[in-house]
């Protein structure tokens, strides 16, 4: 596996090797003890999501603040997505700046979204199988949004805005200077 840091250095896309041939191929998708190598930090994830959905559609911004936050590993299994993380820390030296990064079935690249982070992506293809792992379970009480336009963001989505998919909840998100953030330095990575 091959880790690589982004802009924002607590993000980090990995690379599997994959192993083709005639007959198909082989890919480790997770390492905890790679992962855990590499961060200097222990990972355990608890609960494994996948979603299914056709071109256009937007799933983000979301996150859970404390004590259900989340760090998530995030794939595409089939299709192609735009993947997004914005830092949400105030105090970071890259508070509401963000990484953007296409995850396919074909670059079986991964990202890794640290607690801190509001995380959604953009669909680009029809059927597209998305799937994650989280280090905490999903808490109603404690979920969260982001306004997915939010002007102050500037987050190209790739997909026009009149293609564009988006649940109620979505719609209704708040920007980043009214919502429920974290602190830099509060945060716990795992």
């Amino acid at each position: 596996m091959k880790f690589i840091k982004t802009d924002i250095p607590e993000v980090i896309i990995i690379e599997p090797k994959v192993f083709g041939d005639e007959r198909g191929y082989f890919v480790e998708t997770f390492r905890q003890d790679k992962l855990e190598d590499f961060l200097g930090l222990k990972v355990d994830f608890v609960q494994d999501n996948e979603s299914k959905s056709g071109y256009g559609v937007l799933r983000g911004l979301h996150y859970q603040l404390a004590p259900a936050s989340q760090t998530k590993l995030v794939r595409v299994i089939k299709g192609k997505v735009l993947d997004v993380a914005v830092d949400i820390r105030k105090g970071s030296p890259t508070f509401g700046k963000h990484v953007a990064v296409e995850l396919s079935e074909q670059n079986k690249r991964q990202m890794f979204v640290p607690r801190g982070f509001a995380h959604g992506f953009a669909v680009l293809e029809d059927d597209t199988v998305f799937a994650y792992k989280v280090d905490n379970y999903y808490s109603p009480e404690n979920d969260r949004g982001l306004a997915y336009n939010d002007a102050s963001l500037a987050i190209d989505w790739i997909v026009d805005k009149e293609r564009l998919q988006l649940s109620p909840k979505d719609t209704r998100q708040p920007t980043l200077d009214q919502a429920e953030l974290f602190d830099y330095g509060m945060v716990l990575y795992v």
